[in-house]
């Protein structure tokens, strides 16, 4: 199989994007008509989430229909209604007899301070994104959930740069494909693995370059250390393994991460005072 480096090279799975481009905000959603298992890793001191306790092993449901990335906050958990509402039209969700519910967990980014505060990812924004979402390789940059995203930010927004949303896959052998998609908005800077330079500061970084090693290890809780999230999903496909509470987890399942270790070239990742969830 010939791959295109994008989270769609993992059979059955569609994204899609929506974004207001004029108020620099938007979300990414992942389809998997068919289910798939699912699992979460929540990070950080400020998270926001939709539908993630379900995806504890132990639980009832074993398998979600979406994932969506959104930005706007808290606000934008709204745009996973949407997407619901597009899986409902469509007869896709778990089948509780009565009816089929769509499990769509989700999770935000804060964007609020880059374009409009008061225009956020919503249910109609998730639902264009449901609509649109095909296996063809998804847009990259600025699009969906990284239309406001950006990173850099430990010295102020004036030495932050833009960052957005990017794709990647990778096939490890034995039938297993890994596909990855993450929308970056971090506190920290991004490091360029080969040549460990910041590639996430503008000029005046050499002005404040002392300061960092200080800032990150005494930061208190009384400092404005900013609001950031990264978020995203790792998908894999054609493996077996056993979850907890004894759910099996075969063919055709995906494993779902908050984005925090494939992102994790950004230093510091999470601001000072964070800690792991």
């Amino acid at each position: 199989m010939n791959l295109k480096n994008a989270i769609t090279d993992v059979r059955d799975i569609e994204v899609g994007h929506a974004q207001d481009n004029e108020a620099l905000t938007g979300c990414t959603v992942i389809l998997c008509r068919k289910g798939a298992v699912a699992g979460v890793d929540v990070r950080g001191g400020a998270p926001g989430t939709r539908e993630t306790d379900l995806l504890d092993p132990v639980n009832l449901v074993d398998k979600v229909h979406a994932v969506v990335l959104a930005g706007g906050s808290a606000f934008g958990l709204d745009a996973a209604s949407g997407v619901m509402k597009y899986l409902d039209e469509n007869k896709i969700g778990f089948n509780t007899g009565a009816a089929k519910v769509p499990i769509v967990p989700s999770a935000i980014l804060y964007d609020l301070s880059v374009g409009r505060a008061d225009v956020r990812p919503d249910s109609a924004m998730g639902y264009s994104a449901a609509a649109s979402a095909s296996t063809e390789v998804p847009a990259e940059g600025n699009v969906g959930a990284g239309t406001g995203a950006s990173v850099g930010k430990m010295f102020g927004p004036n030495l932050s740069t833009k960052s957005g949303v990017g794709t990647a896959s990778m096939n490890i052998g034995g039938g297993v494909i890994v596909g990855a998609l993450a929308a970056v908005n971090t506190w920290g800077d991004v490091i360029d693995p080969n040549n460990h330079r910041r590639a996430s500061v503008r000029k005046g970084w050499s002005a404040a370059r002392g300061r960092e090693k200080t800032l990150c290890r005494y930061a208190s809780d009384d400092e404005e250390t900013g609001w950031t999230q990264s978020v995203g999903v790792c998908l894999a496909h054609e493996y077996r393994y056993w979850g907890g509470g004894n759910k099996r987890k075969t063919d055709k399942d995906t494993g779902d991460q908050g984005g925090a270790d494939g992102t994790g070239r950004h230093r510091p990742y999470h601001a000072p005072r964070t800690r792991h969830v």
